[in-house]
């Protein structure tokens, strides 16, 4: 597999305090498959779909009470995490967990935009990434929910050199960041009408289905709850699901489209 770009998103994972819980739900809703947990890692187990990686769960570190909320962790590819996490510094953010080698694996760092958000950063070992994106069951898009969009737009290019265009749409101001090539992430302003002042920045990670309805019937069958959605867009038609250990992330059935694309300038 082909080195990523950096600023390209490469992985995601989620801490959960009840793992087997965690492997069940998204075993349903996604159709994932589990290896076997690690313990050399802390029990990271890593998800599969069709047989390749897609994401991975893993219990709370030793000494943490495992009472922080759950959340999806979306990770950038970088050439380098301590230069970059350098960047993160530079450019306003904070650095949550100093980079480290995991094995033969690769490099991670764990930080925090200027606006609240959380991210990882990898730098690939052995271990490259998603073997499987933007089909049934697997990554395919990420968004960065902020309240400050002006400050995030600045802290990214600044870190991952992306540059950015703005969806022409009045009721919302939404900007699709690359690197030259094929969009990488969206980033939403977070508006006080749809977010109440306790939901922190986020970024939200998106996960292919064939069917959103039936996603969404299947994570309340499991005790998820339905956020947003299903709603239909040109892009898609999506919704917002939180699982029953309080992880947000969205689903959606890019093969149902309604409406025509917006331009973006």
């Amino acid at each position: 597999m082909a080195v990523r770009p950096e600023g390209t998103p490469v992985w995601a994972d989620a801490m959960f305090k009840d793992v087997e819980l965690a492997k069940t739900f998204y075993g349903d809703v996604l159709g994932w498959t589990f290896g076997e947990s690690s313990s050399e890692f802390g029990d990271y187990t890593q998800a599969y779909r069709n047989g390749k990686a897609v994401a991975a769960v893993v219990p709370p570190m030793p000494g943490d009470d495992g009472q922080g909320q759950s959340a999806w962790c979306l990770y950038f590819a970088s050439p380098d995490a301590a230069a970059t996490a350098e960047k993160v510094r530079a450019a306003g953010g904070t650095v949550l967990m100093e980079p480290m080698q995991v094995g033969d694996f690769g490099s991670m760092c764990l930080a925090q935009d200027p606006t609240g958000a959380v991210f990882g950063v990898w730098q690939a070992g052995r271990h490259e990434g998603f073997e499987l994106e933007g089909e049934t069951g697997s990554y395919i898009w990420a968004e960065v929910f902020t309240r400050e969009p002006a400050k995030a737009d600045a802290f990214y290019a600044t870190v991952f050199g992306f540059r950015s265009k703005k969806m022409q749409d009045p009721d919302m101001d939404y900007r699709v960041f690359d690197l030259g090539g094929d969009p990488l992430l969206g980033r939403m302003e977070m508006t006080a009408e749809d977010f109440p002042p306790e939901v922190p920045s986020y970024i939200q990670v998106y996960f292919a289905v064939d069917n959103c309805d039936k996603a969404v019937e299947a994570a309340e069958r499991l005790n998820g709850r339905k956020v947003f959605g299903p709603m239909d867009s040109p892009f898609g038609r999506f919704a917002a699901i939180l699982d029953p250990q309080g992880a947000a992330f969205a689903v959606i059935d890019v093969r149902t489209t309604v409406g025509e694309m917006p331009e973006m300038v």
